[in-house]
């Protein structure tokens, strides 16, 4: 009975000290924005993961067609999206050991009368893969997923960065 009681005292007291401190699960952001034109290619796996993370708050509308840029708000100009790979290291005989995957993308967010909300930013990410002759299918598959976090990971960014603008 005694050992209930105090592990129920406990359990209060952990939840009373996380209550206090400030603790609360991360919301979705609130933009100071409803509908955005995008610039990316409808075949930009970044764009799609983009537009669906954005329009999955149900907060704001992403248009793509160029038509219809007068119904948005604020224009996300896509400057760059690019994937690169490059040699990091050889073996005595060239034959290549490591490589180094790169993600960037450069964007800038301004409104249709041109002011401009986010300057121009770049956001790199990289990771380095060591490479197997022998098991060169395997290696394919884990760039593939390096990339695709990468790519995570940069919308992510943009995310937070378009969260952060307060007035437009």
């Amino acid at each position: 009975m005694q050992r209930r009681a105090l592990l129920s005292l406990t359990a209060s007291a952990a939840a009373l000290s996380l209550a206090g401190c400030g603790f609360q699960l991360r919301k979705a952001p609130d933009y100071a924005f409803t509908t955005l034109f995008s610039g990316l290619p409808e075949s930009s796996p970044l764009g799609v993961e983009l537009r669906r993370s954005l329009e999955s708050t149900r907060k704001v509308k992403v248009i793509t067609d160029g038509r219809q840029i007068k119904d948005a708000q604020v224009i996300l100009d896509v400057l760059g999206d690019q994937r690169e790979k490059q040699v990091l290291s050889r073996n005595a005989t060239g034959q290549v050991r490591e490589f180094q995957l790169r993600m960037r993308f450069r964007f800038k967010l301004r409104t249709l009368a041109g002011k401009e909300l986010i300057p121009e930013t770049e956001i790199l990410q990289q990771r380095d893969i060591s490479f197997n002759e022998s098991a060169v299918l395997a290696k394919e598959a884990e760039e593939n997923l390096l990339y695709r976090d990468m790519q995570s990971d940069i919308v992510q960014q943009v995310l937070r960065r378009l969260a952060a603008v307060t007035e437009i």
